[in-house]
């Protein structure tokens, strides 16, 4: 993690473009962009057409894409791309997140109100398992990075006060608050916290890790597909795991 890199990307993105048209008014957006130009200052790595696809970041023997989610989109991409070169994949988490209204009709926005939610790297897991069947590939490779952040949203939900259903407008970085690196398998285990009993359940990892029990359960699906855990038993209805010795 680089924190004067990341402010000097900050301040190109959002300090030059983004005063001169608006908030959310190009293309690409802001936090996508001082991603991009955080983990690649050179612009000539950007935009770089591989295949039938363009990369977000070429450093001429890697790849590195920018996802802010719905991984089940990029698996056709993964299968051009992981057949040529190792390929990172950084998918940003709001960290610490202030959420800021916007009228479409008048412009006006609202106070930023804090979400009372902190992210952590957990978030990752829906995403991972929706390309599990990539993870084994020693090619791919993921970065999450921790970011507190503004998010902008448009009130035009289908709820009385417009909110529910609302459509994202842009996100706006503040700061890197950490980064959560996955080059190998064995950084998996980094997602197994201290304290854990030797055989543990799901509720056990959700109750360590204070995350839900759902997202702790895909968490161990993925950990026991990668041969990271493995199921050793029952305790009741719940099954129980043990992190693999040889793994």
């Amino acid at each position: 993690m680089d924190e004067k890199r990341f402010e000097t990307a900050k301040k190109k993105i959002i300090g030059q473009a983004r005063e001169r048209e608006g908030i959310g008014t190009l293309r690409e957006k802001t936090l996508h962009a001082v991603l991009k130009h955080y983990y690649a200052p050179d612009e000539n790595m950007h935009e770089v057409p591989i295949g039938p696809y363009v990369a977000d970041i070429y450093t001429g023997d890697a790849i590195l894409e920018i996802q802010n989610g719905n991984f089940y989109k990029i698996r056709t991409k993964l299968d051009v791309f992981l057949a040529q070169y190792p390929v990172t994949v950084i998918y940003p988490i709001p960290h610490c997140k202030w959420l800021v209204w916007v009228d479409e009709e008048t412009g006006e926005l609202s106070p930023r109100r804090k979400s009372p939610l902190t992210g952590s790297a957990y978030r990752a897991f829906p995403e991972l398992y929706r390309i599990k069947s990539y993870l084994p590939n020693e090619n791919l490779h993921f970065i999450f990075p921790l970011v507190d952040m503004e998010e902008y949203r448009l009130l035009n939900g289908w709820s009385k006060d417009r909110k529910k259903g609302s459509c994202r407008y842009d996100r706006i970085p503040l700061a890197l608050y950490d980064e959560v690196v996955v080059a190998k398998k064995e950084d998996y285990l980094q997602f197994l916290p201290e304290g854990l009993p030797q055989d543990f359940t799901v509720k056990d990892l959700s109750k360590a890790a204070k995350i839900p029990v759902k997202t702790a359960g895909m968490a161990m699906n993925i950990l026991t597909f990668l041969n990271i855990t493995e199921q050793t038993g029952k305790k009741g209805h719940a099954y129980v795991y043990r992190i693999l010795a040889d793994r």
